[in-house]
C-alpha cells in the first residue's frame, strides 16, 4: 500500500528547482494519481519557502506530458495543466519536470489559453531542448487547448470531488 504523502518535486529542464511540497494521496485511477495540498501546506516555490494560500488538486497522469492542478475560487484559473515531461516515481517521491508551456482554464469566462511560449521558446534555445521533447511539448498543449474547452474528463466534473477534500 503506497504511503498516503507524496512528494511532489518539479525542476527546470537544467534541474532547478521550481516548485517541491508535500500533498495528500487521494486516488489512483486510469487517469493517473490524484493528490490534494491544503491551505497552509509549507512548500518551495522557485527556490524560495511559501505556503500555500489556496488549496488545489494535482492529477499526476501516468504517462503523459502534463499535469493538472485544479482550483477552487477564488483562484482566477480553474483549471491550470502544465505542461511536463512524463511523471518519474521513486518511491512515494515524484519528479516532474516543467517545459514551461502552460493551458488554463479562466473560471469566470471559461476562455481557454496558452501561456508562457515565450519562456518555452527562450528555454528551448538556453537548455537545449531536443525537437522531440519539443514536438510532445506541443502536441500535449493542442491536445489540452481542445479537452479543457469542450467538455472532456477529468477536466468537466471529475475533479470536484476531489477538490472537496481540500476544502476548508
Amino acid at each position: 500500500m503506497p504511503n498516503e504523502t507524496v512528494r511532489v518535486v518539479y525542476t527546470k529542464y537544467d534541474g532547478s528547482a521550481h516548485r517541491d511540497y508535500p500533498a495528500r494521496r487521494f486516488d489512483e485511477d486510469d487517469l493517473g494519481v490524484w493528490v490534494g495540498v491544503t491551505r497552509g501546506t509549507s512548500s518551495v516555490y522557485h527556490g524560495r519557502p511559501s505556503v500555500e494560500q489556496i488549496p488545489f488538486v494535482l492529477l499526476i497522469p501516468h504517462h503523459a506530458w502534463w499535469t493538472g492542478m485544479f482550483n477552487p475560487p477564488p483562484r482566477t484559473s480553474e483549471v491550470y495543466c502544465d505542461i511536463t515531461t512524463p511523471a518519474r516515481w521513486e518511491g512515494d517521491t515524484v519528479h516532474i519536470v516543467d517545459l514551461d508551456l502552460d493551458v488554463v482554464r479562466r473560471r469566470s469566462t471559461g476562455v481557454v489559453e496558452l501561456r508562457d511560449e515565450d519562456e518555452f521558446a527562450e528555454h528551448r534555445e538556453l537548455f537545449g531542448y531536443p525537437d522531440d521533447l519539443v514536438r510532445e511539448a506541443r502536441a500535449a498543449a493542442d491536445k489540452l487547448l481542445v479537452a479543457l474547452g469542450d467538455g472532456s474528463e477529468p477536466f468537466a466534473h471529475h475533479f470536484h470531488k476531489y477538490l472537496q477534500k481540500v476544502a476548508d
